[in-house]
């Protein structure tokens, strides 16, 4: 059986509040869990879900990627990744140097194609793939939007920026992530497109409810139904608007708002009934389908496990879902598994995922901190979660 070492979220969570001089007594008084939580989670016997490390990055005023170990340096050097973020992370820097006269640009068609085309391979979970791709698709759309300005071609740059920030975000690099969120709303302005800028703040609520701060995350979705609303009722304006109630509603499930966590269910439900499956516009994946994964995600994010299981175990998901959305549907029911005693299935789920989504389910926080619980909880551990371990690097 493996061994955990102090390379694990429980252990950084104590390291930072010793170095904050407070007791565990001490800090469970500043949180929303109980001592005995705590102690469980300092020492990997249960996992550090993503709200009780938002939780505690918000008492000891420190970063959650302080406390998760992001972005996970070994792993990603040891997958050549890192090499990949760095070009990235210059691209972002072109955006206000106007036409390159080194660059011969592909026609305005292929570019907006090559855009689109980066969506979907983060959304299939080729992560490398797409990260290659991506700093050469900014450099000719930035350059080609300075020298011939069009709606479609700022549309498409704003497009590619929001894929930057969705790589940065699977592999936990979240400073590069703000910066592609800023860049985002730079092109979309440009565009003047009111769905792009709504997009935009749907993701900046999520940044905030992963630190956190729920009432922010909660301004940001009202921001974005106003700058929605300035568009026509089209089949895209409809998508987002329901997109932005699935973000609240697990914004909301966090804040422990069932009221409310309802209200946008509801309401996100109605749309989806109304225009089907629109998992097409903007690559949000809304629909039918994505409303209920919602509907359980909360359940699991107000700790409701049992209720949450009922709704992962009869859930049917379509062939056409994303591969990303899928992998994710999984790790989610692998912790809400393993909460309600079913740790075989927990593990089976967590395989599924890496089978799936590799790239995502290995840099995945949940997925990692499921695995080290299971680890700690098992008498014997299985060659399979040995593997998974070593996998993520425990």
């Amino acid at each position: 059986m493996p061994t955990l070492d102090d390379d694990h979220t429980g252990a950084r969570i104590r390291d930072q509040r010793k170095l904050a001089r407070l007791t565990q007594r001490e800090l469970a008084d500043r949180i929303p869990y109980s001592y005995s939580l705590l102690n469980q989670v300092e020492c990997g016997a249960r996992p550090a879900t993503a709200d009780f490390v938002a939780a505690v990055s918000h008492a000891l005023q420190v970063d959650v990627t302080v406390l998760t170990g992001q972005p996970y340096v070994t792993e990603l050097q040891r997958d050549r990744l890192a090499e990949l973020v760095r070009p990235i992370r210059e691209s972002l820097d072109l955006y206000d140097l106007g036409p390159n006269p080194d660059l011969v640009s592909r026609p305005e068609s292929e570019l907006v194609t090559a855009a689109d085309k980066l969506c979907v391979e983060v959304r299939a979970t080729h992560l490398r793939n797409a990260a290659r791709e991506l700093p050469g698709v900014i450099a000719e759309l930035t350059h080609s939007a300075w020298s011939v300005p069009s709606t479609e071609l700022w549309q498409a740059l704003a497009s590619t920026y929001r894929t930057a920030h969705d790589i940065s975000v699977k592999l936990g690099y979240y400073d590069l992530a703000a910066v592609s969120l800023d860049r985002m709303d730079w092109a979309a302005q440009r565009a003047s497109d009111p769905c792009l800028a709504a997009v935009r703040q749907y993701m900046r609520a999520l940044v905030y409810f992963r630190e956190g701060e729920y009432r922010i995350g909660q301004r940001l979705v009202a921001s974005g139904h106003t700058m929605v609303g300035q568009a026509d009722e089209t089949r895209e304006a409809l998508a987002v608007t329901g997109q932005l109630h699935l973000g609240a509603s697990v914004i909301c499930a966090r804040a422990e708002d069932k009221t409310a966590v309802d209200r946008h269910i509801s309401e996100a439900r109605k749309i989806a009934k109304r225009i089907g499956d629109a998992s097409d516009v903007h690559h949000l994946s809304f629909g039918p389908t994505n409303v209920a994964l919602h509907k359980m995600s909360a359940a699991v994010e107000m700790r409701q496990f049992d209720d949450a299981l009922t709704q992962a175990r009869k859930m049917k998901l379509p062939a056409s879902l994303a591969t990303s959305r899928r992998a994710h549907f999984l790790i989610d029911q692998a912790r809400t598994e393993m909460e309600t005693g079913h740790n075989d299935f927990a593990l089976d789920h967590l395989v599924e995922a890496r089978r799936m989504a590799p790239e995502q389910t290995r840099y995945h926080p949940g997925a990692r901190e499921t695995i080290t619980s299971l680890v700690h909880l098992a008498r014997r551990t299985p060659d399979t979660l040995n593997h998974m371990a070593a996998w993520v690097g425990l």
